[in-house]
């Protein structure tokens, strides 16, 4: 997968790249990132000679059919770890397991702290739970990273994408040991989160949002909803106006 899709990307797309260094040679290292497309997955990697493994819904991997068994192998072939979303926890349990595992083998894995596509490009709240548990249990030193742009190359629901140069700074690995043991303190996790996020922000030039892009994608849906409807209301005041015009023109011309 590395040549056959990260050799194209950088031919194609020319993305570029600062603070490729702070990314070690070998090692369990988590690599943290803002998330503003579906492509950040695959750009990221294709500018490290290391393998990094993210994580991805089980969808992917169990939908039948040629389509199904194509897609599976694809995200496989990247080093996606499938995770059941179903259950009391959902992905986070999954996700913290997964992630702990990889660390393990002394490999990079890939977060992002958001646990969503951030709607509208700005920075959202990371979520507390993934990340600083995974970090917390491991040990593992947390490298911020910021994709630059990737949003305007593939918008979600965009299928082509656009071609023009993404970018990705990464940060300098943030050590968390004296947190180590505090794994199950709220106050900790939250910290570790906030700081993680502030070095994102950093090397981004988003603007943050103190609120999960969850919350965020709802209060959207829910405008949009809204919206529509007032124009099926007001289309419907229209047309009623309109018919009762006309009832009583008929009535006067009678």
């Amino acid at each position: 997968m590395k040549v056959a899709i990260g050799g194209p990307l950088k031919v194609a797309f020319r993305p570029w790249v600062e603070g490729l260094e702070n990314v070690p040679a070998e090692g369990a290292a988590i690599l943290a990132s803002n998330h503003l497309s579906f492509s950040d997955s695959f750009f990221l990697p294709a500018v490290l000679d290391r393998k990094v493994t993210f994580i991805a819904k089980a969808e992917y991997f169990t939908t039948p059919g040629l389509k199904g068994r194509i897609t599976a192998a694809f995200f496989k072939g990247v080093g996606q770890l499938p995770v059941d979303r179903s259950g009391a926890r959902g992905a986070g349990e999954a996700a913290i397991k997964s992630g702990i595992e990889v660390l393990e083998r002394g490999e990079l894995f890939g977060i992002y702290p958001e646990g969503t596509r951030s709607p509208d490009g700005r920075l959202y709240r990371g979520k507390p739970g993934g990340l600083a548990r995974v970090a917390l249990a491991t040990g593992a030193p947390v490298i911020p990273v910021a994709m630059i742009d990737t949003e305007k190359i593939q918008p979600p629901g965009q299928v082509m994408p656009k071609l023009m140069r993404p970018g990705i700074r990464i940060g300098k690995p943030l050590d968390f040991s004296r947190y180590q043991g505090m794994e199950h303190d709220r106050f900790v996790l939250r910290a570790l989160t906030d700081e993680v996020m502030y070095e994102i922000m950093k090397l981004s030039g988003q603007e943050y949002v103190d609120m999960y892009a969850t919350a965020a994608k709802r209060q959207i849906a829910e405008a949009a909803k809204a919206e529509k409807d007032a124009e099926k209301a007001a289309r419907a005041a229209l047309a009623q106006a309109e018919k009762e015009q006309a009832q009583k023109k008929k009535e006067q011309s009678e």
